[in-house]
């Protein structure tokens, strides 16, 4: 599996981590940043999400301090779902039932442990298909959903 790995200055120490560990099993893109030194996460974002939609990587790793920047700009790009989460079954939900090809997660709020096991949940998670496919069809074409929503009396 060929997974792309960015984050920004915040997260470098966590990529730089996770990119070893994920080396002894896949092939890793990293897209950096190489080292502490201030940065945008919004720059790592979207290198992240254009190697996703690009064909260059399967899944993506998308570092920051909380996790919320750098998923915001991953999400930009509607080729890729970009879930930040916490813990493992926030993980795996976000594989099997959103088809999530990006997993974010903050630096500053996660250790390393956790996040693996995150990223170990959502590696192993397929998506379900099903009922959820049509739900997430709309996630890359949100001019199909009505502009207002009336409910039913």
């Amino acid at each position: 599996m060929r997974i792309a790995i960015a984050s920004d200055h915040a997260a470098f120490a966590l990529k730089e981590a996770l990119a070893a560990w994920l080396r002894e099993n896949h092939e890793v893109v990293d897209l950096g940043t190489h080292g502490p030194a201030s940065v945008d996460y919004p720059d790592y974002g979207y290198r992240l999400a254009a190697a996703i939609a690009g064909g260059e990587a399967e899944y993506g790793v998308a570092l920051c301090g909380s996790g919320i920047g750098i998923s915001i700009a991953v999400n930009r790009n509607p080729a890729c779902r970009c879930a930040l989460v916490n813990e493992p079954l926030s993980a795996a939900l976000a594989r099997e039932h959103n088809d999530a090809n990006v997993i974010a997660l903050g630096a500053r709020l996660i250790g390393e442990e956790m996040a693996r096991a995150c990223i170990t949940r959502f590696l192993e998670t397929d998506f379900a298909g099903g009922r959820h496919r049509a739900r997430v069809d709309k996630l890359a074409i949100p001019e199909t959903v009505p502009k207002t929503v009336k409910e039913s009396a």
